[in-house]
């Protein structure tokens, strides 16, 4: 089975595109995916958030349900759940809906959601309840907060991602989660500067004991 693959349905395309994402991190328009019947379907970067919380609601809970309908006719199909963070509640309950009721296999989050990092305290309650089911996490890049300065507007699947992947799994790694939440069994995509960085992350949680607001992002 494929680790993941992405999947864009027309009303998730209308309503980013509503949003301002003609060109979604950078590229030249929304690209095109071929779902084989082994597919572990997922929204890809730049979410379900556009800067409303509520329509962010609307729109993962539409997202999720088409993908469950993608999978009914195709047993070997699966997908991850897209979350309305970063309001921490609505996550939950959609989560649940997810999970009990449309039977995800995971759950797909990105590498910051409105500028938040993963370490962001008021998200523990979602790792406790990621713990608790033991869930699969893909953790998937999106362009960083700062990408106007930094992407020189080339695709910022190019540099950006690497490095806002590495930022999210710092982030993990110095504020505790990983520790803290063992169960959850997390797939990193595109991670390539992480293992130049793996000594780095581990000689700097030595230094002192990290606080959301000590960690350099």
């Amino acid at each position: 089975m494929t680790v993941y693959t992405h999947f864009l349905p027309p009303e998730y395309v209308a309503a980013a595109e509503r949003a301002g994402h003609l060109r979604p991190d950078g590229l030249p328009g929304w690209p095109t995916y071929q779902l084989p019947d082994d597919a572990v379907l997922s929204i890809p970067s730049p979410g379900v958030h556009f800067g409303d919380d509520f329509r962010a609601q609307v729109l993962s809970r539409r997202v999720n349900e088409l993908a469950a309908e993608l999978c009914r006719d195709h047993p070997g199909r699966t997908f991850l759940a897209s979350l309305p963070l970063p309001d921490v509640d609505a996550a939950l309950a959609e989560l649940d809906y997810a999970y009990d009721v449309l039977h995800a296999d995971g759950v797909i989050l990105l590498s910051n959601v409105t500028g938040l990092y993963p370490g962001e305290p008021s998200w523990e309650p979602l790792w406790r309840a990621l713990d608790q089911r033991s869930a699969h996490v893909l953790l998937h890049p999106t362009s960083p907060p700062q990408w106007r300065q930094v992407a020189l507007d080339r695709p910022r699947q190019l540099i950006e991602f690497p490095f806002d992947i590495a930022r999210a799994v710092t982030d993990l790694t110095l504020t505790g989660v990983l520790t803290r939440h063992p169960e959850i069994h997390f797939t990193i995509s595109h991670g390539d500067l992480l293992d130049c960085l793996a000594d780095r992350i581990e000689e700097s949680s030595h230094w002192k004991t990290f606080t959301h607001t000590d960690c350099c992002r």
